[in-house]
């Protein structure tokens, strides 16, 4: 019978995850404790073996005792969504995404058919999101009273597509973009808007 820390290695690379650190940084986790926790030098509890559990889409009883009512093998893969481009948050940031999908990633808690991904290119909207991955999934065209004041992935007449929050001009035709680390884009012309449904780090 394997040990607890070789089903968890077995069940990251089954998910598609080549290395330890792939995982961790896909799913947001600490990269030494979630490695100590696949070598076995740190103690795992029950509560983050299920996180495990849940990320790699195995059942916990069998991570955790060996013992499951279906194998591993049998239970789904990941569900993932296609990433379609690079967007900035900044006032020149512009979007590259003309190829169509440039890659594909795990999807988040609640995903469509229709949810896509860009990955945060820049610091605007603070250092700490530089790569993130922000899925959005209901376009608009045009902008619609539910987004006013939300944060969306915003495409504009001129080509460019940033991530902002939106509120009405006052002449009622255009907007004004905001961000908390730049200054506002004052009455563009929208082209279409969705709002952020996610964010995670890549």
């Amino acid at each position: 019978m394997m040990e607890l820390k070789d089903r968890l290695q077995k069940a990251r690379l089954d998910a598609g995850f080549e290395t330890a650190v792939d995982a961790a940084r896909a799913f947001g986790w600490g990269q030494s404790t979630y490695i100590s926790h696949e070598n076995g030098t740190r103690g795992l509890k029950a509560d983050v073996a299920e996180r495990y559990a849940r990320a790699f889409k195995v059942p916990a009883e069998w991570l955790m005792f060996d013992k499951a009512k279906k194998t591993p093998r049998q239970v789904e893969a990941p569900k993932t969504v296609p990433l379609v481009g690079y967007v900035g948050a900044g006032a020149t940031a512009t979007f590259f995404g003309d190829q169509g999908t440039i890659d594909e990633v795990t999807a988040p808690e609640g995903a469509t058919d229709q949810t896509v991904a860009v990955e945060i290119r820049g610091d605007s909207l603070g250092a700490l999101f530089d790569r993130w991955l922000v899925f959005y999934d209901d376009v608009h065209r045009p902008v619609t009273p539910d987004q006013l004041g939300k944060l969306c992935v915003v495409g504009l007449s001129d080509g460019r597509i940033l991530i902002k929050q939106i509120k009405r001009a006052r002449s009622g035709r255009h907007y004004h973009l905001l961000s908390n680390t730049e200054p506002p884009i004052l009455d563009v012309d929208i082209e279409w808007a969705a709002r952020v449904i996610n964010m995670v780090p890549r």
